[in-house]
């Protein structure tokens, strides 16, 4: 078996002594350059120049030392300045800046951090030398910073010396601000297409990946620049592109706010607009309709700045016929030789314009223009049932994707173009569609855009959008379009499809989970303040709220939009149902209460003030206070019980002074956290609100204060002492409020240096010295609340040790019973006494004054030596299983005894005999 020899890796070093020797090339000392140059004998002399100036490139050919870039560009300094006299020096000066090109060479790693401001300067030495008035010059300038920012380092190492990397080639070019040198180079070569392609096209790759270089570009009015030289001729066609590609740089990496102040010029838009009108009728090839839709882009980015005078320019008004076309017929000329095919460079733009119109809503001058362009118009055209695409023969993948598209769009214009949207019979367009969303007809969703998310292979995209849309113009509470939905029989139709939803067997999406948000948002907004909607609404509605009221409070965090679903079911129940006596009864008959505190004790605390309100709401219904006084949730807990915890979990995170059972320790500021009372008082206008008004509407303290309102203050089932003691500080709320603005309006009369007249300030003194002494007497109620617990707790203890104790007495009682009666059964004496105390007893119990006159009949019969009493039937005790043994008897237990029988005993007047048995039992 033959072993495999590996090959051995060279690693090429080129030395600068083999260069020398095969090339000839001798050490050039660059201080004697510089002295040839510049030396008052030696400054004319050309050749001399020439040549040493040819020993400095042959000699750093693979670059210049860092050590050494002074002395480099003050040589190019110098040769710049002799330009102007002698052409001569062009080429040498191209050879050096072709060398600087290339990576600067260190010889040991410390070099980079040591030369840094060397290296920075140097590059900027490189742009200012765009002074020479010589095309080649400047050609190879930019050339030069182009290859170092962006060519990485060579692996070929020099003698002694490594290449700079990259990052810190393009760290340096940052550092040296030598773009702003080239945009302002711009205005020196007006006169040179070639040479201001080649700068754009600098800047272009400067600014591609530099945020920094993006905004060194602005200091020098850039964009201005640029977007003003867009029209300018070029034979190669080349600068539009370039150009259009650093606006879109600055666009995304530069500072946004000096970005817009440079091109909110007039003359600016004007040529953007000449350049995209150009494009848009011109452009023909597939480039020129890429470039049209990057200016396009463009300008849907400066669109949404409302300050650019798009509309000053008429660049709106020509955007938005654009945009409506061909849905919208014009007799503009512009528009009359443009043909919009299904390419995808046409369809992209289609869907660009849809992204203007809303981008053009920021600007509320827009709206009127977008009236008169017929945008909506254009946009309903494609909502639809999505059946036979006929726009423009798109595809159907596209059709749908535009559908979508166009019902996202609508979704921002139609709110602040509500009379276009009724003009247009939007209502009916999209219930139409609706009605075809939830149809059986066959149809296959292509899914192939961001808007059709979910939605593949149904048409679930286009109800989700549709709805969405509804929603939107729902909310805005127009009494219009609220009206035409209501007459078109919305509610129904969305009872109906909520049905279906809440019905199916189906997995759980986010997508149907938002769609079944939306149809509770916009039966809410329908409903509200409108009584009849609400009976319409009905108990068919209440059946499927209860259905979403059981949803798993496990879910709300499922990230799904659970939380979203039931947020939208408890504002469904305020708006639809609360107000309308049918409905309520109907959602109380359905323990819509008891889900409603089940859901208000399983819940986050951000739901707790919705359904807190709208429980408050359901309160004015006289049936509601029963439901919720028989409300149990966990661990049997009561529902005033569960408003009371709440209440100290929001004085617990507002920071109220409390101590550990509850009690008011701040009389004069009861109801204040300590984070208000840091916040302190600040004089405000007369029509902003104090902190104690804003404190009511933040918290949800007022709320359960009123619901307590409803319910009553006593009677309340399964409170504790620490209940009560809360229950106090909640009964007194009202009072306490009004303490707190009283102490507030004294704060801001001091602050402000007011002085009321002598009676206003006793008054104000009396009311506030009244509110304190009712803090303290609530305080010494909670502690009497809290003494009397104790009290009996300690009488409940007591009662339970007399209650052990008086069992085990009963058991005493109980087991000295049984030995009397074992040792009567044992012993024949103790028989006999136990006999006569019995007789004894007895004859004690007689009536002593005899009636003499009467006959006395003896109830005992004589001669029994028994203690129990005899008739004509005996009965007989068994004895105990725990004595005599058994499965239950103790297991230490040991039974001994005998047994004998006993005389035969006649039993009185019967004449019957008896066999009775003695036993003698003792127990162990």
């Amino acid at each position: 078996m033959s072993v495999k020899r590996s090959i051995p890796v060279v690693r090429h070093i080129i030395r600068d002594s083999d260069l020398a020797t095969r090339q000839n090339i001798r050490p050039v000392d660059l201080n004697r350059v510089v002295n040839l140059i510049e030396d008052r004998f030696s400054c004319n002399l050309v050749d001399r120049h020439l040549h040493a100036l040819k020993r400095v490139v042959k000699r750093y050919q693979f670059g210049f030392p860092i050590k050494d870039l002074v002395l480099v560009f003050k040589i190019l300094n110098l040769c710049a300045e002799k330009v102007k006299d002698q052409g001569a020096y062009v080429k040498p000066i191209c050879e050096i800046l072709k060398l600087c090109g290339l990576p600067f060479l260190k010889e040991k790693s410390s070099d980079e951090s040591t030369f840094a401001q060397v290296v920075s300067e140097s590059i900027s030495q490189m742009g200012y030398l765009l002074r020479v008035c010589n095309a080649e010059v400047r050609l190879q300038i930019c050339d030069s910073i182009m290859r170092l920012y962006a060519k990485d380092s060579p692996r070929q190492e020099i003698e002694e010396y490594y290449p700079t990397s990259k990052s810190y080639n393009m760290q340096m070019i940052e550092e040296s601000g030598v773009v702003e040198t080239l945009v302002m180079g711009l205005t020196l070569v007006e006169n040179q297409p070639k040479v201001k392609l080649q700068i754009i096209q600098t800047l272009q790759c400067l600014s591609h990946s530099s945020a920094v270089n993006c905004n060194l570009m602005l200091n020098a009015l850039a964009a201005n620049k640029i977007c003003r030289i867009l029209n300018d001729p070029d034979p190669t066609g080349q600068l539009l592109f370039c150009s259009s590609e650093v606006l879109w740089n600055l666009l995304e990496q530069a500072s946004e706010k000096e970005l817009m102040n440079q091109l909110s010029d007039f003359d600016c838009i004007c040529a953007l607009k000449e350049v995209f009108l150009n494009q848009m009728i011109n452009g023909h090839s597939n480039s020129e309709r890429q470039l049209r839709n990057d200016l396009l882009i463009i300008t849907t980015s400066l669109a949404e700045h409302p300050m650019i005078p798009f509309i000053e320019t008429g660049f709106t008004k020509l955007l938005i016929m654009f945009a409506a076309f061909p849905e919208v017929k014009s007799h503009n000329p512009l528009v009359q030789g443009i043909k919009i095919s299904s390419n995808h460079e046409d369809f992209e733009m289609k869907k660009i314009f849809f992204n203007l119109l809303v981008a053009l809503t920021n600007d509320l001058a827009s709206i009127q223009l977008l009236s008169e362009g017929g945008a909506l118009l254009a946009l309903f055209h494609y909502v639809q049932p999505n059946e036979n695409p006929g726009v423009r023969d798109w595809s159907p993948a596209q059709y749908e994707e535009l559908q979508l598209h166009a019902l996202a769009t609508l979704i921002s214009l139609a709110p602040v173009m509500v009379d276009d949207y009724m003009k247009c019979q939007g209502n009916t367009r999209l219930l139409l569609l609706l009605d075809w969303c939830i149809s059986q007809n066959p149809y296959y969703g292509k899914g192939n855009s961001f808007h059709a998310t979910g939605g593949h292979g149904s048409k679930k995209a286009q109800m989700h959008y549709c709805l969405r849309l509804l929603r939107s113009m729902a909310s805005l509470g127009e009494e219009l379009v609220n009206q035409n939905l209501h007459d078109q029989g919305v509610i129904s139709q969305l009872l109906d499809i909520l049905k279906i939803m809440t019905n199916s067997s189906e997995e759980e999406t986010k997508l149907n989970l938002d769609m079944q948000t939306d149809i509770l948002i916009i039966l809410s907004s329908i409903c509200e303040n409108d009584i009849h909607r609400k009976e319409l609404f009905g108990a068919f509605g209440v059946d499927i709220l209860i259905k979403l009221l059981k949803i798993d409070p496990n879910k709300f965090y499922s990230g799904m939009g659970h939380n979203k679903l039931i947020l939208a079911t408890v504002d469904c129940v305020w708006c639809c149902i609360v107000g309308c006596y049918t409905a309520e009864d109907s959602f109380l008959e359905m323990g819509g209460i008891f889900l409603f505190l089940d859901l208000l004790e399983a819940s986050p605390k951000r739901m707790h003030s919705l359904i807190l309100g709208t429980l408050l709401e359901l309160c004015d219904n006289p049936k509601t206070a029963y439901h919720i006084n028989v409300w149990r949730g966990k661990h049997d807990s009561t529902a005033a019980s569960l408003l009371l915890q709440l209440w100290r979990e929001e004085e617990k995170q507002m920071r109220v002074k409390r101590d550990d059972h509850g009690r008011i320790l701040d009389s004069k500021k009861p109801l204040v956290g300590i984070t208000q009372d840091e916040y302190g008082t600040i004089t405000l206008p007369s029509n902003r609100l104090s902190p104690a008004v804003i404190d009511v509407a933040e918290n949800s303290r007022v709320k359960i204060y009123s619901i307590f309102c409803k319910l009553g203050f006593e009677d309340l089932p399964g409170l504790s002492a620490h209940d009560y003691v809360t229950l106090a500080i909640v009964h007194r709320y009202l009072d306490f409020m009004v303490g707190c603005i009283w102490s507030e309006i004294e704060k801001e009369l001091k602050q402000e240096a007011v002085h009321p007249i002598a009676v206003d300030i006793d008054s104000m003194h009396i009311i506030l010295k009244h509110y304190e002494n009712l803090g303290r007497q609530i305080a010494h109620y909670q502690t009497d609340i809290l003494e009397n617990q104790e009290k009996q707790d300690k009488y409940d203890e007591q009662k339970m040790y007399s209650e052990i104790q008086h069992n085990h007495k009963q058991t005493e009682m109980f087991k000295k019973s049984w030995q009397e009666y074992v040792a009567r059964t044992s012993n024949y004496e103790i028989l006999k006494k136990a006999k006569k105390d019995q007789e004894r007893s007895i004859e004690l119990s007689k009536v002593k004054n005899k009636n003499l006159s009467s006959i006395i009949h003896k109830t005992e019969i004589a001669g029994l030596h028994t203690t129990g009493f005899w008739g004509r039937f005996t009965s007989i005790e068994s004895t105990s299983k725990e004595l005599l043994g058994g499965p239950f008897s103790p297991p230490n237990l040991k039974i001994t005894g005998t047994c004998r029988d006993s005389p035969t005993m006649k039993t009185g007047d019967s004449g019957s005999k008896l066999k009775h048995t003695s036993c003698s039992v003792s127990v162990k």
